[in-house]
């Protein structure tokens, strides 16, 4: 606990912000397993935890069955947990998912952290045994942690209006375009309806198009329903044209309103989009419990 909160207290750590950043940090360990617990962090939530899994791995051990090795890949990005030979992913645990972290103060090979799983949103003991790193794996993951949440302050903080805005135009363009296809078909319909009329309405083998109406300025009338026509009148001459009138709210061809980007709400924003952002901004605020001292900086709230 001395050395956590001694780290964390002068900002110096072991490996460079570049190699978590830019990079990763590779480590080698036995898995024990996971379990699931019904609390976050605590000491004596993973103390249960491991003694739990060294039993089951003791019962494997006697039928014969090896404890797997696994490669850890830490970086700010998250845990990955890889078969060291096919570097297959078998978990992936963020680190704003992340709440407790520690190495076994009685045995020096022994160490763990509560990660919550994204799908069953239920918090998962994971347990591993190094010879020589348990502490220093420890240490990395409060430094990934410390750094991905200053990132987060810095960039993806500031950014999340904006790319709530990015998310709520892009629900609204799939919308319209939605809308206007149905519209084009409903238009189509009604206009092969109206020829299926005509034909009917006609006499047998011919089919003449009728002029259309005219006032008594032998002018063809304007529809505000329809567009302009550019039928020429009796003279031979174009109608004149017809100034526009503007009204309050515009709309297209087929009567929706234009899309504004400006006027979408919050309820416009997609709701997993919404609710990963939620997530990240509470699991940060929430901090990394490393052997006893939470990493966290300033409050998240008033940051963002």
């Amino acid at each position: 606990m001395n050395r956590a909160f001694s780290r964390k207290k002068d900002k110096t750590w072991m490996h460079t912000p570049e190699a978590l950043s830019k990079h990763y940090i590779p480590y080698n360990a036995k898995f024990l397993g996971s379990t699931e617990v019904e609390q976050p962090k605590g000491t004596e939530v993973v103390r249960d935890a491991v003694r739990k899994l060294k039993f089951a791995r003791h019962i494997k051990k006697s039928e014969g069955q090896k404890i797997p090795k696994v490669e850890l890949q830490i970086s700010i990005y998250g845990v990955k947990i890889l078969d060291p030979k096919t570097k297959e992913v078998q978990h992936n645990c963020q680190l704003h998912r992340i709440s407790f972290c520690a190495d076994d103060k009685t045995d020096k090979r022994i160490f763990t952290f509560i990660c919550k799983d994204s799908e069953s949103n239920k918090h998962l003991c994971y347990v591993f045994d190094s010879e020589k790193c348990a502490e220093e794996i420890t240490l990395t993951i409060g430094q990934a942690f410390d750094l991905a949440y200053r990132k987060f302050l810095e960039s993806g903080g500031k950014d999340v209006e904006t790319r709530k805005q990015i998310a709520g135009l892009q629900k609204r363009i799939q919308e319209l375009e939605t809308e206007n296809a149905e519209l084009k078909n409903k238009v189509q319909d009604l206009e092969n309806q109206l020829r299926i009329t005509q034909v009917h309405a006609s006499p047998a083998g011919s089919v003449t198009p009728k002029s259309p109406s005219t006032d008594i300025f032998d002018m063809v009338p304007f529809s505000p329903i329809s567009p302009q026509s550019s039928t020429p009148t009796r003279n031979g001459t174009q109608p004149p044209p017809v100034p526009s009138r503007s009204t309050e709210i515009k709309r297209d061809l087929f009567g929706a309103e234009p899309f504004d980007p400006f006027s979408c709400g919050a309820g416009d924003f997609p709701p997993d989009i919404q609710s990963k952002l939620d997530e990240m901004q509470e699991g940060f605020k929430m901090g990394l419990t490393l052997e006893g001292t939470v990493f966290c900086l300033d409050p998240l709230d008033s940051r963002c």
